[in-house]
């Protein structure tokens, strides 16, 4: 009579899929109690944090067999890889960005050089690309702070809820996603829907400001005050800065830029919607060239 033993994988896959959790929350080192220089090990390759692969295991005697319904085998985990971003300096690596950029001739092919942009940590830790979404020949370009969960599953920006009242307050004075056009200055989502730090702003901020001059728009709506900042050098919150107009200038003339709030604010802060209202009031005024 055949003797049934537990599977010995069980404990191994509960661990493998704890850390998996953990790299996928942004985790990038192992902690121990001896204390390291980060910063010496810079252009050491990043460590892995999945479990090592797992020994052969041993033959088993004659006459023992697997419990009906075990898992098979797992492969052996490969390490994760993080290109030049775990050892590229931020100057660096914005140069390197605004190298590049500067090679795109159009949306397509800006859109490709980011997909291999690898100076970048989020390119590692996001499921997608989150370009850009709607009509690039339009006259209002909206951009937003970066990816989330929903965008970076989809591949487009503004997909989830805030997504959701953005249509409905485009909708409110006659726009949709085929008359606008709609990015985020970091196109990849941070790890745990974390704010980009400034540094991930800066390596993407030449990449968003050559698909600004490539869509050429006449009025850009920032959503939010890390767009806002970033786009014109203010340091004011969005509650001071929203309904101004900025210039911005392109290669061939002066676009005008709009402050307003987040629609993730909004949905956080209904109360606030009525100042949303105004500057999208605006924004109908300034398209229907009576401003």
């Amino acid at each position: 009579m055949p003797i049934c033993m537990p599977s010995p994988t069980d404990a191994q896959a509960d661990l493998i899929a704890y850390l998996d959790f953990h790299v996928e929350a942004g985790a990038d080192a192992v902690l121990d109690e001896r204390p390291h220089d980060r910063f010496g090990e810079a252009a050491a390759p990043a460590p892995s944090l999945r479990a090592a692969p797992r020994p052969e295991a041993a033959p088993r005697p004659a006459g023992l067999v697997p419990p009906p319904g075990s898992p098979p085998p797992a492969a052996p985990v490969q390490p994760r890889t993080f290109g030049r971003a775990a050892s590229a300096q931020p100057d660096e690596a914005a140069s390197d960005a605004r190298a590049r950029a500067r090679e795109a001739r159009t949306l397509d092919e800006l859109a490709r050089i980011l997909a291999d942009f690898d100076a970048c940590p989020l390119r590692f830790t996001a499921k997608n690309l989150v370009f850009a979404d709607g009509n690039p020949g339009a006259r209002v370009m909206f951009l937003g702070e970066a990816p989330g969960a929903d965008e970076d599953r989809i591949g487009k920006p503004f997909m989830g809820r805030s997504g959701q009242l953005l249509d409905k307050m485009m909708a409110a004075i006659g726009l949709d996603r085929t008359s606008a056009y709609i990015g985020n200055i970091v196109p990849w989502r941070p790890p745990g829907n974390r704010n980009p730090t400034p540094q991930e702003v800066a390596v993407c901020r030449p990449f968003v400001e050559r698909q600004i001059e490539l869509v050429d728009p006449e009025v850009i709506v920032c959503l939010g005050a890390p767009a806002t900042q970033t786009l014109t050098g203010t340091k004011d919150g969005i509650l001071r800065t929203r309904g101004r107009l900025f210039p911005y200038k392109l290669p061939t003339r002066e676009a005008k830029l709009l402050a307003t709030l987040h629609p993730a604010f909004l949905l956080r802060q209904p109360v606030q919607k009525r100042l949303a209202w105004r500057d999208f009031r605006a924004l109908r005024t300034l398209l229907d060239g009576t401003a």
